[in-house]
């Protein structure tokens, strides 16, 4: 690769692998790196990356490891020239991290101090990183606005996702370097992950299996569409936060549909896009969920003028027919 490529961790997960294919699209060179675990079906990482394949005109170069293993990392990206990291690579998931707490600390700590380490070593023009809607925990004001303390996660990836944050800012102020940390919300669409909701209730609702449904349905969520969050990771990066002044180059955003909505109406919609009811299995409450999101996005329309534009009338149907021609249903 001549030209200095971009560097997208997470390449084969849901967000990384789109963000991926956008960038190829208007003709940019990007390393991918991801070690394809096994937290969710393999085989749906490999597809996304068979893909991405499609698309690449020789300007993607993937490399399968950890990148919370620095020695190895290291080692891979010795000859690799490249000037932005997009570091969308984590492991994902409140509930799994009352299973396993360890992955989390490894993947979202040691990966992400990695990043800015190599940050810091090669004075990268910017560094785009994934934050979580979850840290804004518990005792947040509806809508969650970017300038509220964020002092009480309810689960440990919430808290590394902050740790991250703190990190990031740190790392800002002492080096300079710009970093910009990007709070998503609910994401979903095509190529999504078969962990959330909209995969969850889905696939049950096809093949006639019963759906899972928390705390009676009392729970909202600020679904955003791929597309979307897509959109807005790619109008930071090209904006990278300015070092003029004593504040560290170092910005928060949310990224989210900025509306938020009944999970009763998320299942009224699937069910209408399938063409069939739901079997209801009702659920309490679980350790770690929060009941209500809900994004103020003010400060990423003002400086990057992004807004969402796919409602979630339009997002479902989307996700469905696509859920069909992958599942072969």
């Amino acid at each position: 690769m001549s030209k200095e490529a971009i560097l997208v961790t997470g390449a084969a997960g849901f967000i990384g692998m789109h963000v991926t294919r956008r960038l190829l699209e208007r003709g940019e060179h990007v390393i991918g790196i991801d070690n394809l675990n096994d937290y969710y079906d393999v085989s749906l990482k490999e597809a996304r990356l068979a893909e991405l394949s499609r698309t690449q005109n020789g300007r993607f170069e993937m490399l399968r490891l950890d990148f919370a293993d620095n020695a190895a990392l290291d080692e891979a990206l010795a000859t690799k020239r490249f000037d932005r990291i997009v570091h969308l690579g984590a492991q994902a998931g409140v509930r799994y991290s009352l299973e396993n707490p360890r992955a989390y600390i490894r993947s979202n700590i040691d990966g992400h101090l990695n990043m800015l380490e190599i940050a810091r070593e090669r004075d990268l023009r910017h560094c785009v990183y994934a934050s979580s809607s979850s840290v804004y925990g518990s005792g947040a004001k509806l809508p969650f606005r970017v300038e509220d303390r964020v002092d009480h996660p309810l689960s440990l990836y919430a808290a590394t996702k902050r740790a991250d944050e703190l990190m990031s800012d740190t790392y800002a102020h002492l080096y300079r370097i710009p970093l910009t940390g990007l709070r998503f919300f609910t994401v979903y669409g095509p190529w999504g992950r078969p962990d959330m909701a909209m995969w969850l209730f889905t696939s049950a609702i096809l093949e006639g299996r019963p759906i899972n449904v928390y705390n009676a349905g009392d729970m909202r969520r600020d679904f955003t569409f791929i597309d979307d969050i897509v959109a807005g990771v790619i109008a930071c990066l090209d904006l990278p936060p300015s070092d003029e002044g004593p504040a560290p180059p170092h910005r928060l955003y949310n990224i989210g549909n900025s509306k938020s909505e009944p999970l009763e109406r998320l299942i009224a919609l699937i069910e209408t896009a399938c063409g069939r009811e739901a079997v209801r299995h009702e659920m309490p409450m679980q350790p770690g969920d929060m009941k209500d999101t809900f994004a103020d996005i003010s400060a990423i329309e003002r400086d990057l003028n992004f807004r969402p534009s796919t409602t979630l009338e339009l997002g479902v149907p989307r996700f469905v027919d696509w859920y069909r021609g992958y599942a072969g249903i």
